[in-house]
């Protein structure tokens, strides 16, 4: 039956010559015969359609172009059983998935002599050549400068930029959507004018634009290539598909007029199905040494599985096993639409997880459909691709910081106890610098003292104006030696707020530093400068401050005063 297919189309008779042309060109045969190949598998060896596909794995083993039909049936006869395992290969040259259907169709009619149902076959070349008088160059072009052309970076998915894969360690997840889920999509679709297919590019384009942050979304589209291509094309076989960018601007307002946006943009790119991709590509910004994308959409209108297991009515006792596809790309999603439900593929890198990726698409439709239900105008950017587990591991799990720690100590204390427990150990590093816990507590104990002298105690402040570095640590852990709690002040503040936040917390003293030395002037305000040398002749054991408790103050915090002037919050 195969063989009588084979027969009837040019397509299925067409080889690919190159060498010594100057363009690669399509060669119909008169006559192509299907190769058959048998294989002699041990079961000693292991599962014996593992061995048939591990032989013919797609990702090391390649279709003779040259050779027609580029189609393949493999096969290995089971040891002890009147049972054979068979694997059909074939070359997306030949056939894209609508085609694989109409291939079925014909031998189910030639096995049950429904020769009437067959009907006329439509030449390949017909396509060319309707395809040839659709929008030229110039058309094409124009359309894609205006949906690319600010688009001056490429969507890449988890910034994963290689695109040239060979579908090594691939990942597939297959998941139904569930039945009250499609049902509530097909409704929202209906109620909105759009088609189905818009609210499946809108969702996966809010996916990659979470996972690539961006906000406008680039990836490919698969396009069944029959639109244009003239009457019986929707029955014709051979390869139609064509792969184009489409851009989804998840920024662009409420859910309500995303849908309607993807849908006029999706609906538009059909007049240019046979474009390109080279051609789209340099119409953007984005550099030609880099992909424009790196995630694809496959939306497909297909039969539901009602023959798995059946064989597909062609002959009773052939049972089909399954089937594998394979993109140079490193994350892919086929949208198969049933009539009444749909089903997701992913195709994902190990990294990104298939699984994973299945779930974000699931949970933004489920948030979609209800966004449409209850509020439309809801910005698109509020939807979230995060199932509620992975979302409440992110936010809780992650931060599930809660430890047991020594109880009525002060934060120098227990600074103090790990000196103690690890002198040597390294505390602080700074470019070349290095100071360890002894080094780092000496330090502190000596600026403490000078503070000591100065009256510091509980219930004193003393203001930082530091930059960020080894000195404002030193600083921070000797007004607490002290028993004073410290105000940080931003040395970049202009010299208005510096100069309240001073008067405000009314310091003792205000430590400084080389540029920050030059503060406002404040009357009967101290200024210590830790460039100087003064602090650091002071003893370096550890001070007492014996009314000191953990209940006093540790330091003084400011708003950022957006509503007023700022307001010091006091902290123990």
């Amino acid at each position: 039956a195969m063989q009588q297919v084979i027969q009837r189309h040019d397509i299925l008779r067409t080889a690919v010559l190159w060498e010594g042309l100057p363009q690669p060109l399509q060669v119909v045969w008169r006559a192509a015969e299907l190769q058959v190949l048998e294989q002699v598998l041990d079961p000693a060896d292991g599962d014996l359609l593992e061995q048939l596909q591990q032989r013919f794995d797609a990702r090391h083993w390649r279709l003779d172009l040259t050779r027609a039909p580029l189609i393949r049936l493999v096969y290995a006869r089971v040891p002890g059983q009147s049972r054979v395992l068979a694997i059909l290969l074939f070359h997306h040259l030949a056939l894209d998935h609508t085609a694989m259907e109409v291939i079925g169709e014909e031998m189910r009619a030639l096995l049950f002599n429904h020769h009437e149902r067959l009907g006329t076959p439509m030449p390949y070349r017909n396509y060319v050549a309707q395809a040839r008088l659709g929008a030229g160059q110039a058309e094409h072009e124009g359309f894609f400068r205006q949906m690319l052309g600010d688009i001056d970076e490429p969507t890449l998915a988890f910034a994963v930029e290689d695109v040239q894969g060979d579908g090594r360690d691939i990942e597939e997840a297959r998941v139904p959507v569930p039945d009250a889920l499609s049902l509530r999509l097909r409704e929202q679709a209906r109620q909105l004018g759009v088609s189905a297919a818009a609210l499946m590019h809108l969702a996966w384009g809010l996916v990659l634009g979470q996972v690539s942050n961006r906000r406008h979304v680039v990836f490919g589209t698969v396009l069944m290539g029959r639109m244009q291509g003239g009457e019986g094309a929707d029955r014709a076989l051979g390869v139609f598909i064509n792969t184009l960018p489409l851009r989804v601007d998840v920024d662009a307002g409420s859910v309500r007029a995303g849908v309607r946006a993807t849908h006029a943009r999706l609906s538009a790119l059909l007049a240019h199905e046979h474009a390109s991709l080279a051609l789209a590509q340099r119409c953007s910004g984005v550099p030609a040494s880099s992909p424009l994308f790196s995630a694809l959409l496959n939306y497909r209108h297909s039969v539901a599985d009602a023959g798995r297991g059946a064989g597909l009515d062609i002959w009773q006792g052939i049972e089909l096993l399954g089937g594998e596809e394979r993109s140079n790309y490193p994350l892919s999603l086929s949208v198969d639409d049933l009539g009444q439900g749909f089903s997701l593929s992913l195709l994902a890198l190990p990294a990104m997880g298939a699984q994973r990726m299945a779930g974000y698409m699931l949970q933004v439709l489920e948030q979609l459909a209800d966004a449409l239900e209850w509020s439309p105008d809801l910005d698109l950017v509020q939807l979230s691709v995060l199932p509620t587990a992975e979302r409440q591991q992110l936010l809780e799990g992650f931060n599930a910081s809660a430890a047991d720690y020594p109880r009525g100590q002060t934060l120098h204390g227990l600074f103090e106890a790990r000196v103690q427990a690890a002198p040597e150990a390294v505390a602080l590093v700074q470019g070349p610098l290095r100071l360890s816990y002894r080094q780092l507590n000496q330090r502190a104990n000596q600026l403490a003292r000078q503070l000591l002298e100065l009256g510091a105690g509980p219930d004193e402040r003393v203001a930082l104006c530091l930059p960020r570095g080894p000195q404002l640590l030193t600083a921070m852990l000797a007004i607490l030696k002290a028993g004073a709690s410290y105000v940080p002040i931003d040395p970049s503040h202009p010299p208005e707020r510096i100069a309240y936040l001073l008067q405000d917390s009314a310091p003792l003293a205000v430590l400084v530093q080389g540029a920050t030395c030059e503060l406002p002037e404040m009357p009967g305000l101290v200024r210590i400068d830790l460039d100087g040398c003064v602090w650091q002749q002071a003893p370096l054991d550890n001070p007492q401050v014996a009314e000191l408790t953990p209940a006093h103050r540790a330091y003084v915090i400011y708003t950022s005063g957006s509503t007023g002037q700022p307001k010091g919050v006091m902290v123990e």
